[in-house]
């Protein structure tokens, strides 16, 4: 069920880390291995014997990974292939897109545990789906189906096979300015946290900049000489 446990979250964040740095690696599809889950969550077992300092160990290392799909300067994209549960749903909500397969199961239980999510959920899931959903799914535990996650926003779309629509959208992704791309997503990620003017002007302020790169005079000329442009990152 792909639950993840501490070895399994380092080797993640360690290959989060690569990809982040990787400038061939245009998009980043995060997927769980067979058809029953995308990730069912942490591992109970390994977390019943966590003591106060260990937990808050394990919580920043799950919020590590969280991080580096939320800001690494590419897109990042779940396809969420059956249970994602606790952290799964956590990891996926820090992804830019989340799809789903219509088996799919997206939720945040950990109540029923007697905690609380710990890698970000309570805070990326009121802006993906607005505090009140947020609040109902995280004190009442209850799980979700597909296209209930699709009429809350919780997904992008329902789609099978999963695995092969996100790649579709990755591979329309990476024919995209990936100077672009980096920009338009940190201005996104700003937009419901801090000053709202200050925000405009960061955005103003990068949409200007991105007129010195090869990339916006590579799109432009395309554009005017009805041509496909041929972005190379810088």
């Amino acid at each position: 069920m792909n639950a993840l446990d501490r070895p399994t979250l380092e080797e993640l964040r360690g290959r989060l880390l690569e990809l982040a740095g990787d400038a061939e690696a245009r998009v980043v599809v995060l997927t769980g291995s067979g058809e029953k889950a995308f990730i069912a969550g942490a591992d109970i077992k390994y977390m019943s014997g966590l003591a106060v300092e260990e937990a808050k160990e394990w919580g920043a290392l799950g919020h590590e990974c969280g991080r580096l799909l939320e800001t690494m300067p590419k897109p990042t994209i779940a396809a969420v292939n059956g249970f994602a549960l606790g952290g799964g749903c956590e990891l996926a909500l820090a992804c830019d897109l989340r799809y789903a397969a219509s088996a799919a199961r997206l939720g945040q239980p950990e109540v029923n545990l007697g905690i609380i999510p710990g890698w970000g959920g309570t805070q990326r899931l009121p802006r993906v789906c607005g505090l009140g959903v947020a609040k109902e799914l995280i004190l009442t535990g209850r799980v979700v189906d597909a296209e209930e996650a699709l009429r809350l926003g919780l997904v992008n779309g329902v789609h099978d096979p999963v695995l092969e629509h996100a790649r579709e959208v990755a591979r329309l992704l990476a024919s995209k300015s990936p100077v672009a791309l980096a920009a338009a997503k940190e201005a996104c990620n700003h937009a419901l946290g801090g000053d709202h003017e200050t925000n405009l002007g960061r955005e103003a302020a990068e949409f200007g900049e991105l007129f010195s790169s090869e990339d916006a005079r590579e799109g432009l000329a395309a554009f005017t000489e009805r041509r496909e442009p041929v972005f190379k990152g810088r």
